[in-house]
């Protein structure tokens, strides 16, 4: 993977750029200070050799002690002005003009700072003066002439040495920053990155990430984070592999069941002309619990999957719906008393078979609930009008809901409430409520019983 590319190589690039700007704002003033120091250095020496002179008889000295007092100073010329009057002290012969001239008591930072930047740049050879005061007591005023050619040379010399320092420091500061961060983040992601395109290939075989406990919380919350989404995804994979295969079986079973209902059909026709009267009133019912289940094979056929068909409202009388759920849900004869408390007068608009089938599951698991106490009990189904429609309640008296069903309430094979059960009533039930635009939830579970309450459009 190319430097640039990967967060170490992006984190040493930039350590190295901040060094290095950084060094560029200290070089600047440090130039200028080198430069200052050099010029102060020859004002030094010229006011030594000044007072060497001043110190002789008739302040004269042979010619070779001129020349090396000012070869010494690094000078052409040295003059010293003492109360106010001008001297020139020394003068090497054959002095050449002079083309800048530099007050070191009056320049400012910025001043020094660019003259020291027009050295490092200025190619041709120059004779400049500089003037500075006095530090022996030799006078007010000190004045030097000199050849820039070895002010440059050293100003550059040591900006090259500057800029050496600095990319030492900038290389050894970002290799550490890019040894740190490899370790401590770096390889961290890698491998949160590693597991999940693991992960990605085969989501079903392949464990969550385990936290490697790091340090830094940032890593430790993602390892987490992805640790917990991957245990969820990994269980929801199987609750659908669940689903797809029980699709599949549910598709053949409808294929047979649809075979047999069909037959019974057949012998349910013949039921329609007996004078038995007990025959009379119950051969409609078992002819129309027959048709809606020949309807829901060939739908479940059609559509490779339990997948419920768009609803087909129309205003039904909610008593009659209820008193059709208590036939064929509740027997006559048994421990359970179906009570239906629907006001006659109250209309809903609705499938007529989806409402029969949210009433039937829920009747059912009421009438389970309370076979499993061994006791008597009591299914009761009231309605009431609401201001957007209508709201039926189915109550019972049995145990009410384990703490397992009320954990997944409405959620296929999680919420059952008895031992086998697959939880598919009350799923199925919630599913038909919202495709006729209604809702259903539990109002009450305790160990008085459970109350169901399907709310409807009016």
């Amino acid at each position: 993977m190319p430097l640039a590319r990967s967060l170490s190589g992006r984190l040493l690039l930039l350590t190295v750029g901040i060094v290095m700007m950084t060094e560029v704002l200290v070089f600047l003033p440090s130039v200028a200070r080198f430069r200052e120091d050099y010029l102060l250095q020859r004002l030094h020496l010229a006011e030594i050799a000044a007072l060497v002179l001043l110190a002789s008889e008739d302040d004269m000295v042979e010619e070779t002690l001129e020349a090396e007092l000012l070869k010494n100073a690094g000078v052409s010329s040295i003059v010293l002005r003492r109360d106010s009057s001008r001297q020139l002290i020394l003068q090497a012969p054959g002095d050449t003009m002079v083309d800048q001239t530099y007050d070191l008591r009056v320049d400012d930072a910025m001043t020094l700072i660019h003259d020291a930047l027009a050295v490092l740049v200025r190619p041709e050879p120059r004779t400049i003066r500089v003037i500075g005061a006095p530090m022996k007591g030799g006078g007010v005023e000190i004045e030097i002439t000199m050849a820039e050619t070895p002010l440059c040379e050293a100003v550059i010399d040591y900006a090259g040495r500057i800029l050496l320092l600095s990319l030492l420091i900038s290389t050894v500061t970002g290799g550490l920053v890019f040894v740190v961060t490899r370790r401590l983040i770096v390889r961290p992601m890698e491998r949160v990155v590693s597991n999940m395109l693991a992960f990605q290939k085969d989501p079903e075989r392949t464990p969550p990430i385990q936290p490697s406990g790091s340090r830094l919380r940032e890593i430790a919350n993602a390892e987490t984070a992805l640790a917990e989404m991957q245990t969820e995804l990994k269980a929801a994979l199987r609750q659908k592999s669940r689903l797809a295969d029980l699709g599949g079986a549910v598709a053949k079973i409808s294929h047979d069941l649809r075979n047999m209902l069909a037959s019974a059909q057949l012998l349910a026709d013949r039921l329609a002309g007996s004078r038995d009267p007990v025959v009379a009133r119950v051969g409609p019912k078992l002819i129309s619990s027959l048709d809606r289940a020949v309807t829901l094979c060939v739908s479940t056929l059609q559509h490779g999957r339990a997948e419920e068909a768009p609803p087909a409202p129309r205003r039904l009388a909610l008593r009659r719906i209820a008193a059709d759920v208590g036939d064929a849900v509740v027997p006559e004869a048994g421990p359970i008393t179906f009570v239906n408390e629907t006001p006659a007068a109250l209309y809903a608009t609705v499938d007529a078979d989806h409402l029969f089938r949210i009433l039937a599951n829920l009747t059912r698991n009421a009438c389970q609930a309370i076979e499993a106490t061994g006791r008597p009990g009591r299914v009761l189904v009231s309605a009431e009008p609401t201001v957007d429609g209508v709201a039926l309640t189915v109550a019972d008296d049995g145990p009410g809901l384990p703490p397992k069903a009320l954990d997944n309430l409405f959620q296929p094979f999680r919420g059952g409430a008895r031992r086998g059960g697959a939880g598919l009533g009350l799923a199925i039930a919630a599913e038909l409520a919202a495709l006729n635009g209604g809702r259903l939830e539990l109002e009450a579970s305790d160990g008085t019983g459970a109350v169901f309450r399907l709310t409807l459009p009016g």
